[in-house]
């Protein structure tokens, strides 16, 4: 396993940043043992939740005394070929959906996409690392969206500057030697496009020959880097920080990283809706002329933070939702208790809502209708599965007007977008580039501004329409082409008979 933490591109660690890496990882094997000597059976089985749209075959670890005879009965070999391995992590919502993105990209070019989380494999080294710093960022999520204090002075710092440094970046390479057991008996050939740095990180440490280390956000930070792998961006901005390393390491000129590790992709959009831009936006359009309620969707993130913003959201929308001015769709993703909050905040949701809840088959009905039929009054939708639960908003992000969401990975999302408060620095460049393209709304940093880009888009006549001529404008540039370029850098290598 080759030492990834003594320096980043050419660009050396400090001897004591080094040890505290040394530190870092001894403390996570102590707490969760060390598997490097493993070896975890394969087995490989359809996604039952968005298999059939997206062509996506789920890959799962047994113990090796241990194999699920009924997963081993129904799994089947990798297809060497056309099969690419999609890493991800369970972490909030962005990084499933990102991964989503590259499944469809991917599926649609005729590939088989492997789903591999590196979150989900409870008997692991590897998913005890993850999910001990999920529980931490989590945590710190809901915090932030409660305490300012904590927010200005810890949280915003930490996401803004420390995961920036060089110096975090050695430590975590250092920790995803541990996670590199995972990838023990997947084919090392099979590349691999990886949503999170943790699961590029960690194939490269296990020796998998073409690893695709697609970046979200647009904020440059060493926390993304994973030396080894083609590193994607989806902004000029992201290329130009991440080629110099700007800012990793103080105000110090680094070395830059190599022309062939980094590559601007654009947005990673799903297939379902680039393909479908310029009839979804002329949709919004006519919905605008023939004066129908605006459909927003408010989509609330893993984390499960800003409801007190979603909640005066609602409130004031509910006058314009009974005069049919407006129609709400809230995806509470797999956070059954966020609805029993706004429930107990705004009991007229209980009379008012029509509850879509734990029902995929009628979700999927209600998203497909709606593209073509009115929209009335307010939705709720609650999927317990994690799966269900982050691709309700992309169903219903075709047939919705604006999308109400914080800055994060739907920023770059083809669809009209009102930005809220965001949860860590790194996401204001998110919505800087979103209202840059001329396709979202500056970030609203307080709940007077939020409502005041609601009535915009609800009376302004041309706000809304401009942000979907935006939209059109930018897939005819190739803006959202980002999930089809990340695919064909992650099949170059096959392509090519290498």
């Amino acid at each position: 396993m080759e030492e990834r933490s003594r320096e980043i591109f050419g660009n050396p660690v400090a001897e004591t940043t080094y040890k505290k890496a040394l530190r870092s990882k001894e403390r996570y094997a102590r707490k969760f043992g060390d598997d490097t000597q493993v070896s975890y059976p394969v087995l490989i089985s359809p996604n039952e939740h968005i298999g059939d749209i997206l062509g996506v075959k789920d890959i799962k670890l047994s113990t090796p005394d241990n194999v699920d005879s009924d997963a081993q009965a129904d799994g089947e070999g990798f297809d060497t070929q056309k099969g690419l391995i999609v890493g991800n992590i369970r972490m909030g919502f962005g990084h499933y959906r990102i991964s989503m993105a590259i499944a469809s990209a991917a599926n649609s070019m005729g590939y088989v996409p492997y789903w591999m989380d590196l979150n989900s494999f409870e008997q692991t080294t590897c998913t005890g690392v993850i999910s001990a710093q999920n529980d931490l960022y989590s945590l710190g999520s809901r915090l932030s969206g409660k305490s300012r204090l904590f927010n200005k002075f810890v949280w915003e710092p930490i996401n803004y500057e420390g995961f920036r440094k060089l110096s975090y970046n050695a430590a975590d390479q250092k920790n995803a030697e541990l996670m590199a057991p995972v990838y023990r008996n997947v084919p090392h050939e099979i590349p691999v496009i990886a949503t999170h740095v943790w699961p590029a990180q960690a194939a490269i440490h296990a020796g998998m020959e073409r690893v695709v280390n697609a970046i979200p956000d647009n904020w440059p930070m060493a926390l993304h880097l994973s030396e080894g792998s083609i590193h994607t961006v989806q902004t000029h901005f992201a290329y130009q920080g991440y080629r110099i390393l700007n800012g990793m390491k103080g105000k110090s000129v680094l070395r830059p990283m190599p022309e062939e590790d980094l590559f601007y992709t654009g947005h990673y959009i799903d297939h379902e809706l680039v393909s479908n831009i310029e009839a979804d936006c002329e949709a919004r359009k006519k919905r605008k002329a023939d004066k129908k309620p605006l459909r927003f969707l408010l989509t609330i993130g893993g984390a499960g933070a800003q409801k007190e913003i979603f909640a005066a959201i609602i409130k004031y929308l509910l006058p314009a939702i009974r005069k049919k001015k407006a129609a709400l769709y809230i995806n509470v993703g797999d956070y059954r208790n966020v609805w029993e909050e706004l429930l107990k905040e705004i009991p007229e949701l209980s009379t008012i809502a029509t509850e879509h809840f734990n029902d995929w088959e009628n979700t999927k009905a209600f998203a497909n209708e709606a593209l073509s039929k009115d929209v009335e009054g307010i939705h709720g939708f609650y999927h317990e599965n994690i799966f269900e639960a982050v691709y309700c908003t992309n169903l219903l992000m075709r047939s919705c007007d604006a999308l109400v969401t914080k800055p994060s990975e739907l920023a770059f999302y083809p669809v009209p977008k009102l930005f809220i408060k965001r949860v860590g620095g790194h996401e204001q460049w998110g919505a800087i580039h979103s209202a840059e393209l001329g396709e979202g709304t500056l970030e609203c940093e307080d709940i007077a501004h939020t409502i005041q880009m609601i009535r915009l888009f609800i009376k302004d006549k041309n706000f809304l329409n401009d942000m979907c001529d935006n939209i059109i404008k930018n897939k005819a540039a190739g803006i959202y082409d980002g999930a089809y370029r990340v695919v064909e850098l992650a099949m170059e290598k096959n392509t090519r008979g290498e």
